[in-house]
């Protein structure tokens, strides 16, 4: 292997700041491949890497796929696509969404787990719901080192706050420690004992990297749940490791315990709204109509008309409805 460590990185909500303080801060002669994820739309332009490019003194650049990982350069996931480490390249894939992204932070950190074992650093940074929890552990598993930032230090504590309770980290350091702390583990070499790579973690991998789940085992991976996956609605299995548990289903869509509940709740709210925009178009539908027949059936129009009004009672209640729940989750 080319290298002797690997770092892989991961953030969410308030990742770009987080990123770009930690990238400035890296020394020149970093001796180790740093590999980003941070969440993105399918949209997004893709400029991460251009940012942390300019904002420090190492290379920065978007993933292409085939690379031979290098020290002193940050290697960057592009929008809609996951970054999975093999033997000595970086690898592209377009693999089910994890926790409702791709790019997701736990293919990238199980595959750093898999390939590099204990030479492999783990970093969780600000961002909302779990993303990188599983993963994180994966590389604890291999013997590698879990660095997370502190939460009270992070812009959106959710995702650290879950990586420092499911994962017996190595070190919770506020945002301005990441670099110099990067620095001093990347220097040291790694723990030379090694564990075995679970079937699990094989499996999952192999779905990452667009296998047919089916033909990669994805059955193997636990028992059926009782829930639909939010984006296929193929059956979920569940996964359990260690008291945690998390789903995915015959197509390869993975959610933890959170962003499972995150996706329901979106479709909820979608459903909902969907609801209001097909009363509301009912209504003005019925009240053309009693418009149009006022001057020659007055008895159906007034009949629409009351129809129109009970229309946009019933439309508000949902309305209501919707928006409360919205702001029991914003509290």
């Amino acid at each position: 292997m080319s290298v002797a460590r690997v770092v892989v990185v991961g953030a969410s909500s308030g990742g770009i700041d987080a990123l770009t303080r930690v990238a400035a801060a890296l020394p020149p002669e970093f001796p180790a491949p740093v590999c980003v994820v941070l969440h993105t739309s399918a949209q997004s332009p893709g400029v991460l890497d251009g940012i942390l490019d300019r904002a420090g003194p190492l290379r920065a650049h978007a993933v292409v796929g085939g690379e031979r990982p290098q020290g002193g350069h940050i290697y960057v996931a592009p929008p809609d696509r996951h970054i999975v480490l093999e033997p000595n390249r970086l690898r592209l894939t377009k693999g089910p969404r994890e926790n409702r992204f791709r790019p997701a932070i736990d293919p990238l950190f199980r595959s750093a787990a898999q390939v590099y074992g204990p030479a492999a650093v783990g970093v969780v940074l600000t961002g909302n719901l779990d993303d990188g929890t599983a993963g994180l552990w994966a590389i604890k598993q291999l013997g590698g080192v879990a660095i997370v930032q502190d939460p009270a230090d992070a812009a959106y504590p959710s995702m650290p706050q879950s990586a420092i309770n499911h994962v017996k980290v190595d070190h919770v350091v506020p945002l301005q420690a990441v670099a110099p702390l990067l620095a001093r583990v990347v220097s040291t070499p790694p723990y030379e004992g090694g564990r075995v790579v679970s079937e699990r973690m094989h499996i999952e991998m192999k779905i990452a990297k667009e296998e047919n789940p089916a033909d990669a085992g994805v059955e193997q991976l636990g028992p059926p749940s009782t829930y639909a996956c939010p984006e296929c609605h193929g059956v979920l299995l569940q996964v359990e490791e260690e008291g945690r548990v998390r789903f995915r289903c015959h197509t390869g869509h993975a959610y933890s315990a959170d962003s499972l509940l995150a996706a329901i709740n979106e479709a909820i709210e979608d459903a909902l709204w969907n609801t209001v925009r097909a009363i509301d178009e009912g209504a003005r539908y019925i009240r053309h109509l009693a418009d149009h027949l006022q001057p020659h059936d007055g008895a159906r129009a007034e009949r629409f008309a009351l129809e129109a009004s009970q229309a946009k009672t019933q439309s508000e209640a949902v309305r209501q409805l919707v928006t409360g729940r919205e702001a029991i989750k914003a509290s």
